[in-house]
Parts: structure tokens; C-alpha cells; sequence
């Protein structure tokens, strides 16, 4: 009940500062939200089980694809809230069945042979939207929902899109949390510390990674569907390797593990390519255009770099002022630092 209330009174206060913003802001608000639900998957995917995925994207893509298919299938015959739970559900199915077969796929691999299975699929993503009934590069579009006639008055059409994205990121997002301080997470720091004793103590390690996977696989295919709710289009061209790459910077940058943090490394990630872009149209036209697309890369270069040296719990870790050992900063000892700098040679 308190986690519930708590993402409840998150959630309203989120809802309530899109009046502050406007259209484009808000825009970027539904964006960041999207991002945040699969971000939120990938943190605790690697921070809990260690599996390094740098194909998220794919997933997202799948649940835009499913979203896009499932909505638009009933959406001459059904009102909207129908339309958008049908879509939801068509998107939640599509990337549970694409996460539950790469964590199949897991279970058996481990280290750079599951990341580059992982990183294949975002580089086959374009040839297969070819080949695929997925509209080629065109993609497939996704069904506009305005603003209800109530609210017509009140909110702009951005506004409203921004509520829905909330609102999916957070019912997406919400369960994980609950996992992630369960049983559950439990099983799977047991894995990640030590195969060999977690299956002594009667934990399956395979069966845990497959979890693990698909648990983060649902909420990146519903952030996913909020991107298609929020730009009507699901294409292949967006959900591309520099796109996958971010998810995986803004879950380094947030703080593996950490859910809190995975919300500041995606508002992060959609508020820094624009802050780059609107700086460049201030210098001359030459330099402008090199330094667009090329200057946020580099930033973010820079900021992982700075984040893992600095901080290697991520920015969650600055704020709680906790450990990657989960006791205060000044409760540390040097046995702690010692096993610490063991464990990150390792």
C-alpha cells in the first residue's frame, strides 16, 4: 500500500507540473517518460543480475510495433480507452515474447557474447522492418488520441499526451519497484554475487536471468507504445544503435539499480541533444552544423566518463549519499574500499 501510494502521489505531482510547461516541454515530458520505463527495465536488468543488454531499443520497438498493431486493429470499433488498453496490451505481449526468448537466450550466454546477441538485433532492426509486415522504413503509424471534450478547454493536445505517458511509465514502472526490493531481487542479487552458492542455497540462476529479462523487457516495450502514443509513428529509423546506446549511458549515468536514477539518466538523455541543439544555432552557420549531433555524443562521452570516476553508484548514489554497499558515506570503512576496488577489478 505505501508503494502504491507513493507512485500514486508521483505520478499526480508529475501531472500537475506539465501546467508549468509548455507544448514543446510537454512534448519532451511524454518523451522522457517513455524512456524512463524502459531505462528503468535495462538498471535493473544489469544492476541486479549483471546482464549487460545494448539492445533495449529493440524492445521498445516491439512494443511500439505491438502497441501500433493492437490499437489501430480496434480503433474504428472501440472508444479510445478501450483503443489504448488494447494497444498497451498488444504492446506489453510483443515485447514480453521478444524479452522471454532473449532471456531463453540469457540463461546460456553471459559477458560480450549476450551484449553483442543483443547489439545484432538493433543493427538487423532495419532489414527486418524490411522483410517484416512492419512498414518498412515508413514504419506504421499509431492512432492520434485528442483531448477529451471535457478537458478540451483546459489542456492542449501536447498536455494530454503528456498525462497518458505518465501515467503508462508509471504503471510500467511500479512493479519493478516492487521486485526490485522483494524476493525476487533478492534471487537475483544472489545470482549476480555468486552462481555457484545462489544454487546451493536452491536458487536457479537460468530460471532468474529469464525473469530478470522479461520483468525488463514489459516495461521498454511500454515505453515504447508511449512514444508511439506521443509521435502517432512507430519506424525502425528511431529506434536505432545510437538510440539503444543511450538507454544504456542514461542507466550508467542514473546509477545501476537505482529507479530514482534512471529517471534523472533519461530526462537527462532527451534534455541534452536539445540544450546542444539550441546552443548551436547561436554560433556561426559552419560551426553549427558540425557541432549538431556530434557535441551531445561527445558530451555524453564526457559525463559517463566523469559519472564513473567520480561516482561509479551513478548520480542516485550522490543524492542518497550511499555506497554501491548501501551504507552511508560516512559509515564506510576501508575493508569496504579494499573489497570494493576487489570487485570493480574483477
Amino acid at each position: 500500500m505505501r508503494l502504491t501510494l507513493r507512485a500514486a502521489l508521483i505520478t499526480l505531482a508529475a501531472i500537475a507540473a506539465t501546467f508549468g510547461l509548455d507544448p514543446f516541454r510537454n512534448y519532451q515530458l511524454a518523451t522522457a517518460a517513455g524512456v524512463f520505463a524502459a531505462v528503468a527495465g535495462l538498471t535493473v536488468l544489469v544492476g541486479l543480475t549483471g546482464q549487460l543488454s545494448l539492445g533495449h531499443a529493440v524492445l521498445m520497438a516491439a512494443g511500439g510495433y505491438g502497441y501500433a498493431a493492437a490499437a489501430t486493429a480496434v480503433e474504428e470499433t472501440a472508444p479510445w480507452p478501450l483503443v489504448l488498453l488494447t494497444g498497451l496490451g498488444g504492446a506489453a505481449a510483443a515485447s514480453g515474447v521478444l524479452g522471454l526468448l532473449l532471456g531463453l537466450a540469457a540463461a546460456r550466454l553471459r559477458g560480450p557474447y549476450l551484449a553483442g546477441l543483443t547489439l545484432a538485433l538493433v543493427i538487423a532492426l532495419p532489414s527486418a522492418a524490411n522483410v517484416l509486415p512492419l512498414g518498412g522504413e515508413q514504419g506504421r503509424p499509431a492512432p492520434f488520441f485528442p483531448v477529451p471534450e471535457a478537458l478540451s478547454a483546459l489542456i492542449a493536445v501536447e498536455q494530454w499526451h503528456a498525462w497518458l505517458a505518465i501515467a503508462v511509465s508509471a504503471a510500467a514502472v511500479t512493479p519493478l519497484v516492487a521486485l526490485r526490493s522483494g524476493r525476487a531481487g533478492l534471487r537475483m542479487r544472489a545470482v549476480l554475487g555468486d552462481e555457484t552458492a545462489a544454487r546451493l542455497s536452491g536458487v536457479d540462476p537460468a530460471l532468474v536471468k529469464t525473469g530478470a529479462f522479461l520483468a525488463s523487457a514489459i516495461p521498454a516495450g511500454l515505453g515504447g507504445a508511449v512514444l508511439a502514443i506521443a509521435t502517432q509513428q512507430v519506424a525502425p529509423g528511431g529506434y536505432g544503435l545510437a538510440f539503444s546506446l543511450l538507454l544504456v549511458v542514461a542507466a550508467v549515468i542514473g546509477g545501476l539499480g537505482s529507479i530514482g536514477g534512471a529517471a534523472i539518466g533519461s530526462v537527462l538523455v532527451v534534455a541534452l541533444p536539445w540544450l546542444v541543439d539550441t546552443a548551436a544555432e547561436a554560433v556561426p552557420a559552419d560551426l553549427g552544423q558540425r557541432l549538431t549531433g556530434n557535441l551531445a555524443v561527445l558530451l555524453f562521452g564526457a559525463v559517463v566518463i566523469a559519472v564513473t570516476l567520480a561516482r561509479p553508484g551513478g548520480i542516485a548514489s550522490l543524492l542518497t549519499g550511499r555506497t554501491r554497499t548501501g551504507k552511508p558515506i560516512k559509515d564506510r570503512i576501508p575493508s569496504e574500499d579494499a573489497a570494493l576496488s576487489t570487485n570493480t577489478e574483477r
